[in-house]
């Protein structure tokens, strides 16, 4: 059996603030402490849990240097229903990141938006129909 154990975007040197601002406070996942071994590269990880309390989602956050934003590689992240993915996207656009809605409906069976993290890479938030 294969899962998946986490994605990882790039940050520019010193854009770990703007990570927490994105990852921690719009999209409301848990910053946890890098291992002491990595930790020096710079950088964080955040966790999303399910309601039981396992690890249904993680983002690492790696300092790249010189660093290019993924403009169509991304990360979707998919959330429990359509009230989830309307508060999202409103606290996403309170902390000042752009919400694209142009393509909602347009994967079958779920509704979407795209925006870009601090650093300026693509992540997709879904939920089901």
């Amino acid at each position: 059996m294969m899962r998946l154990h986490h994605v990882q975007v790039s940050c520019p040197p010193g854009a770990e603030s703007g990570a927490r601002r994105f990852y921690a406070e719009g999209l409301g996942m848990t910053e946890v402490a890098k291992p002491v071994a990595l930790a020096a590269r710079g950088g964080c990880w955040f966790r999303a849990y399910d309601d039981r309390g396992a690890v249904a989602a993680e983002i690492h956050v790696g300092v790249e240097d010189p660093f290019m934003p993924a403009r169509k590689a991304h990360p979707a992240l998919l959330l429990n229903d359509e009230g989830e993915l309307e508060t999202v996207g409103a606290r996403l656009e309170e902390l000042g990141f752009e919400v694209d809605w142009t393509e909602r409906h347009t994967f079958e069976g779920h509704q979407r938006f795209h925006t870009r993290d601090a650093a300026g890479n693509r992540v997709e938030v879904l939920s089901p129909r």
